[in-house]
């Protein structure tokens, strides 16, 4: 297995092979509390105009978007997987976009098959993707804005490629080294209320669900992406 690893909207273009974008804080890893509280599907969408025109289609749509960890006006919610786990998303369309984790996906058209990164599901992802024996693996890191390198998506890259080599991992480790990062601080400054302290529990609840996301296309152009529980 050829593990290949890129960045950003750049890199997703460039994935091949079984892909795997890679959005710790927050966004796949919101979306594994919104099916873990029920949503019927996640759709991922790269514009906030084209979410909301999207919601107007659907009979039980759920808002969910941030631009620089903000909810976007006219959304049900942000992008805080505490803030999800405390919803009953029974049969509903989650309506998703982020700054950079859909946008990665919605970008990784070249790729034979796209799943989300996140610690909450790492070991289930990881146990797909070994299922399919790829020669070539593409590992995505979004970063922060879809522009910056950032600790988790780049400890989470590493954390996968492990997993995927049959080697053991430390998940203390990696919570001590994400605990002490500038790129947490966010969720423990009171001045940024939209990014708060269970948001950090939540994305460092290691390997609390047993399904991987997959990521499929809706339409031809795949500005817009079906995500769907696989295990």
């Amino acid at each position: 297995m050829q593990i290949n690893v890129v960045d950003f909207v750049a890199g997703a273009k460039q994935a091949r092979g079984v892909t795997v974008v890679i959005d710790v804080f927050r966004a796949f890893t919101t979306a594994c509390y919104c099916f873990n509280a029920g949503a019927e599907t996640v759709i991922a969408v790269d514009d906030s105009d084209r979410a909301l025109a999207m919601a107007d289609t659907l009979s039980r749509p759920v808002l969910l978007g941030e631009r620089y960890g903000k909810r976007l006006p006219g959304f049900d919610f942000g992008n805080s997987p505490s803030e999800i786990a405390g919803e009953r998303l029974q049969g509903k369309t989650v309506v998703h976009t982020t700054h950079a984790g859909t946008q990665g996906l919605v970008n990784a058209r070249n790729a034979e098959t796209v799943y989300t990164g996140a610690f909450v599901n790492a070991r289930a992802t990881a146990a797909v993707i070994q299922s399919l024996s790829p020669k070539i693996v593409t590992l995505v890191r979004m970063g922060l804005n879809a522009n910056e390198a950032s600790d988790e998506d780049w400890l989470y890259a590493d954390y996968l490629t492990e997993l995927l080599r049959g080697r053991e991992v430390d998940d203390g480790i990696v919570y001590r080294k994400l605990r002490g990062s500038p790129y947490s601080a966010r969720f423990f400054d009171p001045a940024q209320p939209w990014s708060p302290s269970a948001d950090f529990d939540c994305c460092l609840n290691f390997n609390h669900f047993n399904f991987a996301l997959q990521a499929q296309a809706i339409s031809a152009n795949a500005s817009e992406l079906s995500v769907i529980k696989v295990s």
